[in-house]
């Protein structure tokens, strides 16, 4: 059973940071394109950024670009989100997804898995 659990999320002040962290089990880490989510209150979702498995693609938001980078560490099974000078924009529930073998990513790609979600609260 594929389990994705997300870690990280607070609430920070508008301006700081904060690492988010989603660590996987129960897939060959590996082999799959993984990403961040994320859904404010009242509006849709909207992907953040993705990553092929060898990290050779990335995707990012245009609301993110410069402010946050994503990561991905195999030998811990574990895709980060670094997320500086935040924004009370960013205020959402973040959701790490997992994809397929692809070899580059984007918002409109079908992510199959989905973690429980954690929150993230900016303040101005």
């Amino acid at each position: 059973q594929v389990q994705l659990v997300e870690s990280g999320g607070s609430s920070v002040q508008s301006g700081g940071s904060l690492r988010l962290s989603c660590t996987a089990s129960g897939l060959t880490f590996d082999g799959y394109v993984m990403g961040w989510f994320r859904q404010a209150p009242g509006k849709e979702r909207e992907i953040v950024s993705c990553i092929t498995w060898n990290g050779d693609m990335i995707f990012y938001a245009d609301s993110v670009k410069g402010r946050f980078t994503i990561s991905r560490d195999s030998a811990k099974n574990t895709v980060y989100l670094q997320m500086n000078s935040l924004k009370s924009e960013d205020t959402a529930t973040y959701y790490c997804v997992s994809g397929g073998r692809w070899r580059a990513c984007g918002p409109h790609d079908p992510y199959n898995r989905w973690g429980q979600g954690t929150q993230v609260i900016v303040s101005a």
